[in-house]
């Protein structure tokens, strides 16, 4: 059962804790329970996936292992980067080998192909879906023309919502011209209800603000370890080298600590102000997640280091200018955070290293590597609602993005 609680409390900020708590039977959820309850009387839907890593294989596992007889999924269709198969006549089913079959399969992956053959599905009135589990912007470029031909996307990949602003424009002028929906909720919050959050917010007419959060695994874990309000702890280097032990960081660390990953989150939550708000705004139109302001925590004579190990081993030669930060923090009762922050009532779009009082959210709430994010509107008034939790892990991001299948049914 895939069990979701949420809990509103009263008092200092209004906070939705996401609690996802996976068990045997997936299909027994309130959750799912609720949307299959139509099963028998609405169309299946056909879903391809594209992109079978950590993400996509604990998708295609978290899919088979919703009952068969109230499932509204029929998975046709797999591909990796160097194999694919599709069959709509006879689905993968559950306790398939489905892993065999695929490395197996002698069929090489060709996506004009396989759109025409969803476009197929699609014209016959079946409803279809494809879902882009990688990193790829040649794979996101895919995307206008995927929803021209009523195909909807969902996706984690953040590349087609926080790169040229051209092709977002596409693919919303697409979705609205064909009807075929685009899905991203796991682009920015893994499982956190983020997007459909801020997507409420705006649609329902609230104003939104300001939205402030730790939106980085990585950072999180690095800054809730480094400084926890106290003048000197752990050396920085250490702290970003036990990280990188953990797999909380990329195999180089520079990928982390120079803050695109925030940015183009922000991107994301920006555009999606934009097009969704019922009024001008003074956000800025982002022609790509670089127009963010972001400031990097890579020192200048490490920059361009090819080798992540190169890159750890000199990291040391900085740990008084961090150490400095910290301590100056600290003398002002406050702990350092990498935030990122669209103010909407500023135009203002940035990410960087923050000071926040001890006694703040994001000084006393995470543990870990949780993201949190902060929602400042009119109607929320000086009480934000804050939404909190894993922000990163394969098995939340698969269901970030089996929530959006289920969006569709």
């Amino acid at each position: 059962m895939l069990s979701i609680s949420i809990m509103r409390h009263s008092v200092r900020p209004r906070y939705l804790r996401w609690s996802v708590f996976c068990h045997q039977s997936l299909g027994r959820s309130p959750f799912l329970f609720r949307s299959s309850m139509s099963v028998a009387t609405t169309p299946k839907i056909y879903v391809a996936v594209v992109g079978v890593g950590l993400v996509g294989a604990e998708l295609v596992e978290q899919l088979l292992a919703i009952p068969q007889q109230t499932s509204p999924f029929r998975l046709i269709s797999l591909s990796s980067s160097s194999r694919t198969i599709f069959d709509a006549e006879n689905p993968i089913q559950t306790g398939s080998s489905w892993k065999e079959k695929l490395t197996t399969s002698n069929q090489r992956p060709d996506f004009q192909l396989l759109t025409k053959q969803l476009a197929a599905l699609v014209a016959s009135g079946q409803k279809v879906a494809i879902v882009d589990n990688t990193s790829s912007d040649d794979i996101a470029k895919l995307y206008p023309g995927w929803l021209e031909n009523g195909i909807s996307v969902v996706t984690p990949n953040k590349k087609a919502y926080s790169g040229e602003l051209d092709l977002y424009e596409k693919i919303i002028s697409a979705s609205k011209a064909s009807g075929a929906r685009f899905l991203n909720e796991s682009t920015v919050g893994a499982g956190l209800p983020v997007i459909s959050t801020l997507k409420e917010l705006v649609a329902t007419g609230d104003r939104v603000v300001k939205i402030e959060g730790v939106f980085s695994g990585t950072m999180s874990y690095i800054f809730n370890n480094f400084s926890t309000g106290a003048a000197d702890g752990p050396a920085f280097s250490s702290v970003v080298s036990v990280a990188r032990e953990k797999g909380y960081t990329e195999p180089h660390p520079a990928d982390d600590l120079n803050g695109f990953d925030v940015a183009r989150k922000l991107t994301i939550l920006t555009r999606t102000i934009t097009t969704g708000s019922h009024i001008p705004t003074a956000l800025p139109a982002l022609q790509t997640f670089a127009f963010v302001k972001t400031e990097s925590l890579i020192p200048k004579p490490l920059e361009g280091i090819p080798s992540g190990d190169e890159f750890v081993s000199r990291l040391p030669e900085f740990d008084a200018h961090f150490a400095k930060l910290r301590s100056e923090a600290s003398a002002e009762g406050k702990v350092l955070r990498f935030v990122g922050v669209v103010d909407v009532a500023g135009g203002v779009v940035k990410a960087g290293l923050e000071k926040y009082s001890t006694s703040h959210p994001f000084a006393t709430s995470l543990g870990g590597s949780d993201n949190i994010i902060m929602f400042h509107t009119e109607r929320y008034g000086a009480r934000p609602l804050i939404v909190q939790g894993a922000g990163a892990g394969a098995a939340v991001t698969a269901m970030g993005v089996l929530g959006d299948l289920f969006k569709l049914a």
